[in-house]
């Protein structure tokens, strides 16, 4: 009867040593995880039901959604970078108790990430054509026809997503993780939701996924609006807060958000680059990637929920001054990500052919998709965290422009050449294109590490 108790009392002991401080213990951290966890474990299980979805309206519109989501993950990722930089800001004025700041910066990150996700929205809704053509001018007639209206309404829903995730960013920074939790659900659910009657109920195929985004997307943005200015009794934003920029505030998000942005922009550029060798490939290809990316977005969500928690804990670490906090929760952060991977291929590889029947696949690809899936679950376990979770903890400590160089050329260096090489000259296929991304990360993780085991990145002054 004794042994449960002191299986307790040594998990509690065991937490106590790896994840407390004096900064905060284990069970504030726990009480960040979780909402993150539940939220990427929503995210990434309703856009696998939406790909499932979408893919009872044939190959091609699967192909379609693929790739401008590609397109759409480029665009996003620069306002997503922006709020970033209001959640590094927000957790630091936190860490250093003057809640005055704090209140300043989330209108900054709001105001900031609105102007710049409009202004991309209209990019890709005047510039539609062009971008097609650049981009993906190899693909069939009729996946072109889908990508168009899948690119022109994900556009418009640009504002409303960027508000969301600006309030989220801000409410992050300050330990606020159940808050943005229930306006991710809000936004997704109503999503699939939407999409199971646009989809599966008028069979309206991609037209009722861009109906979809854009209400789900808008009803969850003046949902966050209402909780800044009505419900939330710490943060006193006011609308006139949003429409006077605080110049002094709004380069203090920049100096963390522009980096990271640009960073994305040529991370995801190379992606895109990346996405261009698979149309070539053919739609087969196309599809294999989609779902191998949707499968691999499973195996992520605990260390995802982890990197997103580790940029509040740096973040108020450092702006309360504790250095050695920092470093020993990073350390954590990294050991229990990687072993998330173990958990989760334990769990996953079982199910596989489950998995991949809800995307319909052609008997052709399973074989591909299969050798695709094993190769990244057994990289993810030792790479993974060493490129994704080191680089948050840097960037939440401002060390935003050095992470952000050396993503940029491993990626364009590694993934991209060494891809084209393997995935094209080689004649590997899909297969290269990912073995190529599995290199790229043990090599930014290598040199993450050493900047990490350095004391560079702990002497920049974000506040």
């Amino acid at each position: 009867m004794l042994e449960p108790k002191v299986n307790v009392k040594q998990g509690r002991l065991l937490l106590d040593k790896y994840f407390s401080g004096q900064t905060m213990d284990y069970r504030q951290m726990i009480a960040l995880f979780i909402p993150l966890l539940v939220d990427q474990a929503f995210v990434v299980g309703l856009n696998l039901v939406n790909t499932a979805m979408i893919s009872s309206s044939g190959v091609a519109a699967v192909s379609a959604v693929n790739m401008i989501d590609s397109l759409n993950i480029f665009l996003i990722s620069v306002f997503i970078a922006i709020s970033t930089g209001g959640t590094v800001v927000v957790a630091q004025y936190k860490g250093s108790g003057n809640d005055l700041m704090v209140s300043k910066a989330t209108a900054g990150a709001v105001s900031s990430v609105s102007l710049i996700a409009a202004a991309i929205g209209l990019f890709g809704i005047v510039l539609h054509g062009p971008l097609l053509n650049l981009l993906f001018g190899a693909a069939s007639p009729e996946v072109m026809d889908y990508a168009r209206t899948y690119l022109i309404g994900s556009s418009f829903s640009f504002l409303g997503i960027a508000v969301v995730e600006a309030v989220c960013g801000a409410l992050r920074g300050i330990g606020r993780t159940r808050v943005s939790l229930i306006l991710s659900l809000i936004m997704n659910l109503v999503y699939v939701l939407l999409n199971f009657v646009f989809i599966n109920g008028l069979d309206m195929s991609v037209f009722g996924m861009t109906l979809s985004v854009n209400i789900s997307r808008y009803l969850a943005a003046a949902c966050a609006l209402i909780y800044l200015f009505r419900m939330d009794s710490s943060l006193q934003v006011k609308l006139r807060d949003l429409l006077a920029l605080n110049w002094s505030m709004l380069k203090r998000i920049l100096s963390i958000g522009l980096p990271f942005a640009a960073e994305q922009m040529f991370f995801n550029g190379g992606k895109i680059l990346t996405q261009i060798f698979i149309v070539s490939l053919g739609t087969y290809a196309i599809a294999t990637n989609a779902i191998c990316s949707s499968l691999a977005g499973v195996m992520q969500i605990p260390a995802n929920a982890l990197s997103l928690t580790l940029i509040t804990v740096v973040g108020q670490c450092m702006g309360s001054g504790n250095v050695q906090d920092a470093r020993k929760f990073v350390k954590s952060y990294i050991w229990l990500s990687s072993l998330s991977f173990v958990v989760m291929a334990v769990l996953i590889l079982p199910l596989f052919h489950p998995l991949v029947s809800l995307f319909h696949p052609p008997n052709e690809i399973i074989k591909d998709i299969f050798i695709v899936f094993l190769i990244n679950t057994i990289a993810q376990i030792p790479l993974w965290s060493v490129s994704f979770i080191t680089p948050s903890a840097l960037r939440a400590a401002g060390d935003s422009k050095y992470t952000s160089m050396v993503s940029m050329l491993s990626m364009w260096l590694f993934r991209v050449v060494l891809g084209y090489l393997l995935g094209i000259q080689f004649g590997m296929g899909i297969v290269g294109v990912w073995l190529a991304m599995n290199c790229e990360w043990g090599v930014r993780g290598f040199i993450f590490l050493r900047r990490f085991l350095g004391e560079k990145w702990t002497l920049h002054k974000v506040i």
